[in-house]
This record gives structure tokens, sequence and C-alpha cells, in this order.
């Protein structure tokens, strides 16, 4: 996916939708515009990006186009390679082994491909979980998960259990790849006359954005931000908050009793997320494998994203009595957990396959593609050992 500056410099040309897909967003945008009218004619881009993202039948998430892959918008880290995943499912193994037992919990398991190469490492290596559990808000989603792991793992689908709410009690590990990012976000601008919230409006045949004073509560969690900013942001800045990201996390600390959460995402510490020199924010689309800055474009046709504050998430983990266990990019967290040993033991019965798996492997682990924009951190509960995926450059310390 394309950093920030991809979002400032690239307009890429987008292709129409086709006549299904124009439809079902012009259903959601009909339905969007109705429930602005009755909000008097202006919802904050929140409420906008929760609508375009998750309203039931018609929102990116809960409709059934393809989402992932080449038939779909984007690509993630385990589309590219079952490295990313073997790595990670070793990691699992470890805090299995040392709670003596345990479940695996995947939220928005998306193609289902991480599932089945987690759960194919892991019996691999004898450390089968008691159950591999998917939360999934999307239905159709779901449905694909299914069919998938049951043609790809057949003889482990019987471990899956899919869920509709996060369990009371968890023992084991949580792991989510490229959640965060798409939890709604609230679009902030900072203007002479103070701080402005950025709201979504009809016009014509489609939306357009009109600012408005910021509330009470979102100067406050402003204000609370710039206390550790080493440089305020000047007049004409704008950026994000994502307000749900630390209730988010306060539900996972309290379903989890003993355990490792790992949450892989896009993002930076917030003295950078927020530095001046990103005045424009970190929103970005995703449509037909093509990165645009437009979220009121495609509504439920297209994936809205915000990079991800990771000192917010991390504020939330203390808050809720979680350990910070480490903080790292993606290639440093994947090399520390055995990236270069499950790449030599790999198959690579052609020249071909060895420029394939080296490509991959650039992949997951360049600054310029996904190494240094992908974060990883490691929230724990009741786990005395830290995991060997932080053990080459824990970054902790930037938070």
């Amino acid at each position: 996916m394309s950093d920030i500056s991809s979002q400032q410099n690239s307009s890429p040309d987008l292709p129409p939708p086709d006549g299904d897909a124009a439809a079902h967003s012009q259903k959601l945008d009909a339905h969007i515009r109705q429930l602005i009218e009755q909000s008097g004619g202006w919802i904050s881009f929140a409420r906008f990006m929760e609508l375009a993202l998750y309203a039931p039948g018609l929102g990116y998430y809960s409709a059934g186009a393809a989402k992932l892959g080449k038939e779909g918008d984007f690509v993630t880290a385990p589309e590219i390679s079952p490295l990313f995943s073997r790595c990670l499912a070793g990691q699992v193994c470890e805090v299995l082994e040392q709670l003596g037992g345990g479940d695996v919990l995947e939220l928005g398991a998306g193609s289902g491909v991480m599932a089945a190469d987690i759960l194919r490492q892991m019996a691999s290596q004898d450390c089968l979980p008691g159950e591999y559990l998917i939360l999934e808000v999307s239905a159709d989603l779901r449905r694909r998960q299914q069919e998938f792991l049951a043609e790809a793992v057949p003889e482990l689908v019987r471990r899956v259990r899919w869920l509709d709410a996060l369990p009371e009690q968890f023992e084991g590990a949580i792991v989510a790849n490229e959640v965060m990012d798409a939890l709604p976000v609230e679009r902030i601008r900072l203007t002479s006359e103070g701080l402005q919230v950025q709201g979504v409006v009809v016009a014509d045949q489609g939306f357009a954005w009109q600012d408005r004073p910021a509330s009470d509560g979102l100067i406050a969690d402003w204000e609370a931000v710039c206390v550790d900013l080493p440089q305020m942001p000047e007049q004409g800045y704008e950026s994000e908050l994502c307000r749900q990201l630390g209730p988010w996390v306060g539900a996972l600390a309290g379903s989890l009793t003993r355990g490792v959460i790992l949450l892989i995402d896009y993002g930076l510490p917030r003295s950078q997320y927020y530095h001046p020199e990103r005045s424009d924010g970190t929103l970005l689309c995703h449509y037909r494998h093509r990165a645009h800055p437009d979220p009121l474009r495609f509504a439920g046709i297209q994936d809205i994203t915000a990079w991800v504050d990771f000192t917010r998430a991390a504020e939330a983990a203390v808050d809720n009595d979680l350990e910070i266990m480490g903080f790292s990019t993606q290639a440093h967290f994947l090399m520390a957990a055995g990236l270069q040993q499950l790449l030599e033991q790999s198959p690579a019965d052609t020249t071909q396959c060895s420029v394939d798996l080296a490509g991959q492997v650039r992949k997951l682990t360049l600054p310029g593609e996904m190494g240094e924009r992908f974060k990883i951190i490691g929230l724990s509960r009741g786990v005395d050992h830290c995991l060997s995926g932080f053990g080459m450059r824990d970054l902790t310390h930037t938070l």
C-alpha cells in the first residue's frame, strides 16, 4: 500500500466501475445522502467512513465484491508470501508454549490465506492450538474464508470456528493484520478560528467536504495528542484522530485473560505521525490496485484507510493493564522471527521459484516496500518472556 508521499504526489487515473459496481455504489450513495439529510445536512467524516465501509449489505466490507488479491483492490502481506504467516506462526507457537497451550484468535481474516498458512506451520511445529478462532464482521468474507479453508486445509479446518463477537475470556494469541487502519477516523484542520472537524455534505450527485468547529471532546483529544509533540503543527495542517482505537484495544484487553496480542499495520509513533511536514494527514483509498486520496468517490466499492498512531494503541494498552511486549518494524520483526531460515527451508525447484521467493522477501522487508512502513506491536498479559520477533530491534522507546 502506498505511503503519504504517494497520496500527495500521485493522483492516478481511476478506471470507471462496471455496471454492477456502479449500481451498488449508487445505492450506498443514496443511503448516505438520506442519512446526511436526516442529520441536518452534515455528518462527520468518521461517520461517512463508517457507512462507506460497514453499512449493512452496502459497505465495502459488508458487500460481496472481491477485496483482496489480484481480483480485488489491494494485496496484503499474507497474499504476497506465505513466509509472512509462517513467521507469525512461529511467534504464536512461542506464546502457546509459554502458556502451556491455548487458542489463536485472528481478527478480520481477509481471504483466509493467513489462517491457512499459520495452521500449516503450527502443524509442522507440532503446536496446533486448541481452536483457531476468527472474528469476521463481514458475512461475505466469512463465507469466502469458510470455502477457502475447507479446500486449502481440509485436515485442519475442524479446528476453525467463526465468532460474532470477542470471547468473554480468551487465553492464547490474538493476531490482527491490517485491521486498525480501517477503523473510522475524524479528519481535523487547524485554522485561525481554532480546531475544525471535517465533515461531509451532499453536493450535486455526490459529496463534498465542509468544516465545522470541533466539539469540546475532540478539542480535548487533540490537545492530549499535542502534549507529546516536539513541534506544533501550524495553521492549515490537516490530519486524523482515530478515537475508536482506544476502545478497540480496550475491548481486546477485556477479552484477554492470559496471552499476547500482535497488531500489524502501517503506522508511526505519535511524534512522527503528527510531524508538521505530514500536513495532509495519512488518509488513503485503494481501488483496483490504485492508491488515491479521495474517499468521497466510489462509496462501497473502494477501501478507505488511515495510518495508525501506535502511541494511541500503546496508551490504551497501558490504561487497560496490558504490558507492551515490544514494538518494531515489519522487516526487523520478520528477520528476528526466522524469515531467513524459513526462506532457506522453502522448496525452490527452479531458478524462477528462487527468484519469486527472493522477490517476496524484498516486498516484505525493504524500506521502500512494506519493511519500514508496517509496524508490529506486541501487548501481553501474564506472559513473562518476550517474543523472539522483538529481539532484533525494539522501538518501544519511540512510542
